[in-house]
């Protein structure tokens, strides 16, 4: 089967300072719709004041391609940019049914639900198709709850037959999936439940959880590979794994930690696919250390560091400790490293090559000084008729010492940066 032939328009709005230029921008669509398995015969793009209200670039910008798209026989025109669903509805009316009109976010999600592998992902990338979908809904969209993600294919609920009086085949179709949406809602809190339970069984095991989070390609699965021997899917593209992996690693001590691989971000991430995989990045927020691994040979390095802390401050990381892992080195061919503009916000900063194992035994050294700089003994003082909140730290910290006052139970121990706020009233 020939591969989809595509053409790429971005845009340049007067004044707006976005992460990456517009070159750039469109390099990494084009990155993208290759993952997708696309063809890209062509690109443009369009300098405006202000974003159109009807077509988003402009008719007479939009009859251009219409007329490149008939000379390169390209039946599908991806924006760079998300479309709100006037500009889509205006532009599918325009375009007509022979060509399919997608964004960047359309584009991630397609590319989410091809590499969604286990039910839990396949869940995920669902709900945030039909969220994205949903606003966006026209006729040649209908009957949908039979098609994204496989939806109502596996118990969904279908139109026909089930049309009010007077209802329309979209009225009908928008109902299906306000409660294809609802189920989804009710399964993901299941598994969020369920990751839950897991993570109450590591904290009473007291194994630190160190976390990779990068960029899209920065090669963290090569690294959870490297340094754990984890059975992972790996490729030169974006997003090519996409469901958390967990692994134990090995400390120099000989202590354990445990490592996950976490999906990789991208600027003009959708704000729908972030709210849909918060059960996965919960394994975020709890854990003590953050890897942040970067392409030390990608010209927007630090641009992608930036997306890396927009995205954790967009899910509520809390102030974990950060380790900064400038991976690829053996490729590096420059001078000093880029200078970031907020090194203080990193515990350290480390150069290694995942996939030539340099530097690897120096990074486990990295992650347990930062994790042990990232338990620091604490004191806590327990009142004595709160016996129940002394069990519960024996279980989930490591207590170093207990002594009984007048006051009540001192403990000092070492306690995971995500409990610590549950304690923090006993803190002295």
């Amino acid at each position: 089967m020939e591969p989809e032939r595509a053409f790429l328009v971005g845009i340049n709005v007067k004044g707006s300072r976005p992460l990456l230029n517009l070159h750039d921008s469109l390099e990494e669509l084009a990155q993208l719709a290759d993952t997708a398995g696309m063809e890209i015969v062509g690109q443009t793009y369009q300098n405006v004041g202000q974003i159109d209200p009807s077509t988003f670039i402009g008719s007479g910008k939009v009859e251009e391609i219409q007329q490149t798209l008939l000379a390169n026989g390209a039946k599908v025109v991806i924006f760079d940019d998300e479309l709100s669903p006037r500009h889509q509805r205006e532009l599918d009316r325009i375009f007509g049914e022979e060509i399919k009109v997608l964004d960047r976010s359309a584009l991630i999600l397609d590319i989410f639900a091809q590499h969604a592998s286990t039910r839990e992902g396949a869940l995920q990338v669902e709900l945030a198709q039909y969220e994205y979908r949903l606003p966006r809904l026209t006729r040649q969209w209908t009957h949908l709850a039979r098609q994204a993600g496989g939806g109502a294919g596996r118990g969904g609920t279908g139109g026909v037959g089930l049309r009010g009086p007077g209802e329309t085949q979209l009225e009908v179709d928008r109902r299906d999936i306000r409660r294809r949406i609802s189920r989804l809602k009710d399964d993901i809190e299941q598994v969020r439940l369920h990751r839950s339970r897991h993570r109450a069984q590591r904290d009473r095991k007291k194994i630190p959880m160190v976390a990779l989070v990068g960029y899209t390609n920065a090669g963290k699965s090569t690294l959870l590979r490297a340094l754990t021997g984890a059975d992972v899917y790996i490729a030169d593209q974006l997003f090519a794994t996409l469901d958390p992996t967990t692994r134990r690693l090995e400390l120099p001590s000989g202590r354990l930690a445990l490592m996950t691989d976490t999906v990789g971000f991208i600027q003009k991430l959708p704000t729908t696919l972030v709210a849909a995989f918060r059960a996965t990045l919960e394994e975020i927020t709890d854990a003590d250390l953050l890897l942040v691994v970067v392409d030390a040979n990608h010209p927007n390095a630090l641009q992608h560091i930036e997306t890396v802390e927009d995205t954790l401050a967009e899910i509520d990381v809390p102030p974990v400790p950060r380790l900064l892992v400038w991976n690829k080195i053996d490729m590096w061919t420059g001078g000093d490293l880029p200078k970031l503009p907020n090194p203080d916000e990193y515990v350290g900063q480390i150069s290694i090559s995942a996939s030539k194992s340099i530097g690897l035994n120096d990074l486990r050294k990295a992650i347990e000084d930062a994790l042990s700089t990232a338990l620091p003994r604490i004191h806590l003082l327990i009142p004595y008729q709160r016996g129940d909140l002394v069990s519960q730290l024996h279980e989930l910290a490591t207590v170093e010492d207990q002594q009984h006052t007048a006051e009540g139970i001192l403990l000092t121990l070492q306690l995971p940066v995500h409990l610590r706020e549950r304690f923090s009233e006993y803190q002295v």
